[in-house]
């Protein structure tokens, strides 16, 4: 028998769906007038910033990755987890994210392809660089001079679709909202409750049963004891609403 779709599933393939709709005809609008995006297909600059998702996110993820993939997914989330243990502040949990961590194992880094980017969270959708990738990369500004940074700066405000602080197009990633708040309208009706946290570790847990089990019973605290019985629970990576 087939089973019946996840609505949880459903609802974010809709609002992914709508979101890139939005999204294309933002883009259409800002090239025409002179924008210029420097995302596309070979570049991966981004893909070892740290990730914030919903759990519904991440069991759609994991609903379509191969046994192999998440395994990757998990061995990245322990190297997460144990990078937020010993980090003495944001900072530097994101510079050794991004160092020492790595880039997401559901990069190809041959082709410059996400191999499940259908599937693919928020963040990773509404992410665009207004400047060319290696301002993106990890380091970029950190290794600019004190003359560079300022004329980055200044290269910043002066362009369009940033928000004067960062090269990223900011409309993008507030056109993504609803995402977010569909998402945790979704994951209250279904469960009770909203999860948040890490990629890698709300994939890895959405893989679990045990963990599902208390989360779908509206149980945030045996889901947070199993979660840690797993070595996967952290507080900044794991939170319950």
């Amino acid at each position: 028998m087939t089973r019946p779709p996840d609505p949880l599933h459903t609802t974010l393939r809709t609002a992914y769906a709508r979101y890139q709709r939005q999204a294309g005809r933002w883009l259409d609008g800002y090239t025409r007038q002179g924008g210029q995006v420097y995302c596309g297909a070979g570049c991966f600059r981004c893909c070892d910033m740290p990730i914030r998702v919903s759990l519904a996110e991440a069991r759609l993820t994991a609903s379509e990755l191969t046994a192999a993939q998440l395994n990757g997914m998990r061995q990245h989330a322990r190297k997460t987890i144990r990078n937020a243990r010993s980090a003495r502040s944001l900072e530097q949990y994101v510079e050794r994210h991004r160092q020492e961590v790595g880039f997401c194992p559901l990069l190809d880094r041959e082709q410059g392809v996400c191999t499940a980017y259908e599937v693919r969270p928020t963040r990773c959708r509404d992410t665009y660089s207004a400047f060319p990738a290696r301002y993106c990369a990890a380091g970029a500004l950190e290794d600019m001079t004190r003359q560079e940074l300022q004329a980055y700066r200044r290269e910043v405000r002066r362009t369009p679709g940033t928000d004067g602080e960062s090269h990223y197009i900011a409309p993008l990633e507030e056109l993504s909202e609803p995402v977010w708040t569909q998402a945790a309208r979704a994951m209250r009706q279904a469960w009770g409750l909203e999860v948040w946290g890490d990629f890698w570790v709300l994939t890895s847990l959405a893989t679990d049963d045990a963990f599902m089990r208390a989360v779908e019973a509206g149980q945030a605290d045996p889901a947070r004891r199993r979660a840690r019985a797993l070595g996967l629970e952290h507080p900044e990576l794991l939170e319950f609403a």
